[in-house]
């Protein structure tokens, strides 16, 4: 499974990674992160609040993280979540403009999500994303935190968006938004796959939280 569901047919697909090199390619992409960042497993941990065991299991690929644990990985080695995405044909990579067909997947089959980018590659204060959620898909069983804004529009199908332990189901054409300091999480608890505009803010200040 590759996490994508149905979407009809109808939207060109860039092609995608076999499971086994997603989990490769993620797990790498973190120990190098950390590395350049002089970091030690343990001070990963100590930022995220994540355990040594994990950190350890995700670059050695023997686990696949949730969108919680990716989030909390990238304010932790100070880079935008889109560094764990697939590569872009680096023939239709603009500075500031996304084709449909050029867009990086970040495949988290474990929890039936699939994100793609749909800002450019590289820092910048604003995150854009399609998020696709198979049946039962989810961002993680913990809620996230972090300083910023998140915002967000309801393409497909229905998703259940958790703000501080209230759950409030969206259906095709609801939109949200809400300070990303509140506690969130999201899942989708119908038999439908659904589909969202995802946007991200974060602040210069972000943190993981104590």
């Amino acid at each position: 499974m590759d996490g994508r569901g149905d979407t009809n047919g109808t939207k060109d697909v860039p092609a995608v990674e076999a499971d086994d090199a997603v989990d490769q390619r993620l797990g790498e992409t973190v120990r190098l992160l950390r590395q350049r960042a002089g970091l030690s497993i343990q001070d990963v941990a100590n930022k995220t609040g994540l355990s040594n065991g994990m950190i350890s299991q995700l670059e050695r690929a023997r686990a696949m993280p949730s969108i919680r644990t990716l989030r909390l990985l990238s304010i932790a080695l100070d880079v935008p979540i889109s560094y764990f995405f697939e590569t872009s044909d680096p023939d239709n990579v603009q500075r500031y403009i996304v084709r449909k067909n050029a867009r990086r997947l970040l495949r988290l089959t474990a929890s039936g999500v699939v994100k793609e980018a749909l800002t450019p590659d590289g820092k910048g204060q604003l995150e854009l994303y399609e998020l696709t959620l198979n049946p039962g898909a989810s961002s993680g069983t913990d809620f996230l935190q972090h300083t910023g804004e998140k915002a967000g529009y309801i393409l497909s199908g229905g998703l259940r968006l958790w703000l501080d332990n209230q759950a409030h189901l969206l259906e095709a054409g609801d939109s949200f938004r809400f300070p990303s300091i509140v506690p969130h999480m999201f899942d989708n608890p119908t038999q439908q796959v659904a589909r969202a505009i995802w946007v991200t803010t974060l602040l210069k200040t972000d943190s993981p939280p104590g």
